[in-house]
């Protein structure tokens, strides 16, 4: 795109409706099956049609029920990411299984894709103190679980103030050597999350208007979706309200709004390539391809 203000990551959180906690915490079931595979076509589309690109942070468990759709992702040209194994947030589980939550991802994302990964985000954005020792561990590069949003009761927040792209010792001074953090954006001064469930409850100028005061600031905006939202959802007893509200065709006109702000949307390797150019991309594997 000419004449544009900076980049933008408009990153994809590739998780299907039944892997939402909403879902998996709600009294009833849907029959459907891949419910927001079409919204990851569409997705896939749309990017092409613009000349963007992306990072999918994918639940690797996908890998076995949908491997087509996964690895044409990665056909595509986005960048692979892992969002876990099986998306369960990782200060439920014990330090084995987060463990084992990040080396299973990744080495399912890099048998299937053939390229390295090396980022990583947390279902929920949920990480624990051991966070970027088992990153390290489990040969990642970088990471993208922090949002400086203010304290939201029920939800998160309130924790973090690192609003750019940085070496993850400007979230923990204790974070191994190497290792980046590429916090999700925030509104400035609001310092409510831009995208998600805030950019269907305030609507795409809301995280339009946000973008451009980032870009003032010299500061890549970085925003998510989920494939889920932007598909007819089927009423499940117990879902919230809220996970209903502006999905299907509201989202996808809302996320297009957003593709056309003159920003060019890049991969979040790219942005932090730039900005932390010290990090420490993740162990190689032979056979792997580096895009």
């Amino acid at each position: 795109m000419s004449d544009t203000v900076g980049r933008a990551v408009l990153s994809i959180d590739v998780e299907l409706f039944d892997q939402t906690p909403a879902y998996r915490s709600a009294s009833g079931t849907t029959d459907q099956q891949g419910i927001g595979l079409n919204g990851l076509e569409w997705f896939r589309e749309t990017l092409a049609e613009r000349d963007a690109s992306t990072t999918c942070f994918v639940v690797a468990s996908l890998v076995d029920r949908y491997p087509d759709h996964i690895e044409a992702l990665a056909d595509a040209g986005f960048e692979i990411g892992s969002h876990t194994t099986s998306h369960e947030l990782l200060s439920d589980l014990d330090a084995d299984r987060r463990r084992e939550e990040l080396q299973t991802s990744r080495d399912r994302l890099e048998s299937l894709t053939g390229r390295s990964v090396t980022g990583f985000r947390a279902p929920a954005f949920d990480i624990t103190d051991d966070h970027f020792d088992l990153l390290a561990e489990t040969g990642y590069g970088y990471d993208s679980s922090i949002v400086a949003s203010r304290a939201i009761p029920g939800w998160y927040g309130g924790e973090y103030e690192l609003e750019s792209p940085a070496p993850a010792t400007a979230v923990d001074p204790d974070a191994p050597a190497g290792l980046a953090e590429l916090p999700a954006s925030v509104m400035p001064g609001l310092r409510l999350p831009l995208t998600g469930t805030w950019l269907r409850f305030f609507g795409p100028r809301y995280t339009a208007l946000g973008m451009r005061l980032l870009a003032r600031r010299g500061i890549a905006p970085v925003l998510y979706v989920h494939p889920w939202e932007l598909v007819g959802l089927p009423r499940v007893e117990g879902v919230p309200s809220r996970v209903y509200y502006h999905t299907g065709e509201w989202m996808r006109d809302a996320v297009s709004y957003i593709l056309d702000q003159p920003f060019d949307f890049v991969t979040a390797r790219s942005v932090l390539d730039d900005a932390v150019p010290g990090w420490a991309p993740a162990t190689r594997g032979a056979g792997r391809r580096e895009d």
